[in-house]
């Protein structure tokens, strides 16, 4: 892959317990990638220190093959939309677009103030107030302004953190529309992860400051690099001792499965139903195992009944050395 975004080696120190990096990741043109992972894993780091609100203490960031460690933000050409869109509730949704066109002369301004609205759906809403638009238009005027200046990279702080649940699916796939449509290279931010597999070619997942793996969807679900990844991406079932020895492991080892990866049979490890949840296709049953351990299993609706004495084996399994994070 030919990288048009690099960091290579980039740290920053925020005290001596606080450190996000080395963190090093290669993105190509036109790719978008997610960084996915809890509040302060130093994802929102790593998207300032690639616009250049914040200067790594080591470490090399690059654009474009151009060296960008050390440039202000308004010379980096990235466009950024932040997790409260920082529209001005003044500014009809125009002069809101056009904010960062301030050298252009009045008809180039216009013209691209048309084009980014067109490119989000919303041309002819120009003369409308911020407070008159939904979340989601709002949304998209921000992305719009981003647009505008027609920059190298968009960065994404957020974006669909302020919309309501109901809204979000529909919102990621029309950014992901976009952002193809114009074809250029998009980071964002996120603690989804169903954000983060809908929007991202490929995600990049962070844990105490460190870039623990970058994969596709695919890859850090199936193959998961470390026992965080394999934990924090999706449903999964930790087991250790016994249960974990039960179903496959080996003594010194963490299992982790996902609950679908667990089936009832005739034979296997004996356990009591304690709940069911059903979900329309599949229900999720807890399963308490004679070493008291719970384990979450999808299966059919009426595959048991709470109360039901089952028997449950393992499909596939997910081994860890003890220890190893």
């Amino acid at each position: 892959m030919t990288a048009f975004v690099s960091l290579d080696g980039v740290r920053k120190r925020w005290s001596p317990a606080t450190v996000v990096g080395p963190v090093s990741l290669e993105i190509a043109r036109g790719e978008i990638v997610a960084l996915l992972g809890p509040s302060g894993s130093g994802k929102t780091t790593v998207l300032r220190l690639l616009a250049g609100f914040e200067t790594p203490d080591a470490g090399r960031i690059a654009i474009a093959d151009e060296d960008v460690t050390a440039l202000p933000p308004a010379r980096r050409r990235c466009g950024m939309v932040f997790q409260h869109y920082a529209l001005f509730p003044h500014l009809d949704v125009g002069e809101n677009v056009a904010f960062g066109l301030a050298q252009i002369d009045r008809h180039g301004r216009d013209r691209k103030v048309a084009g980014a609205l067109e490119l989000v759906d919303l041309t002819g809403f120009e003369r409308r107030k911020p407070h008159e638009l939904s979340g989601g238009q709002q949304q998209r005027v921000a992305l719009a302004r981003a647009l505008a200046p027609e920059p190298r990279v968009l960065l994404l702080d957020e974006p669909l953190s302020n919309l309501d649940p109901s809204l979000r699916e529909r919102t990621r796939r029309e950014l992901r529309a976009v952002i193809k449509r114009v074809g250029i290279t998009t980071v964002f931010v996120t603690h989804e992860q169903e954000e983060a597999f809908d929007l991202g070619d490929r995600v990049g997942v962070l844990s105490r400051g460190r870039l623990e793996q970058v994969g596709t969807p695919d890859d850090l679900y199936e193959r998961p690099a470390s026992l965080f990844v394999a934990t924090f991406v999706g449903r999964a079932n930790v087991l250790q001792g016994p249960t974990a020895r039960a179903l496959g492991g080996s003594e010194g080892q963490v299992l982790v499965i996902r609950p679908e990866q667990l089936r009832f049979t005739d034979g296997g490890l004996p356990g009591l139903v304690r709940e069911r949840r059903y979900t329309g296709a599949a229900a999720y049953y807890q399963v308490e195992t004679e070493g008291g351990d719970r384990l979450e299993v999808v299966a059919d609706p009426g595959a048991a009944r709470v109360g039901d004495r089952v028997y449950v084996e393992a499909l596939r399994v997910l081994a860890f050395r003890e220890g190893h994070a």
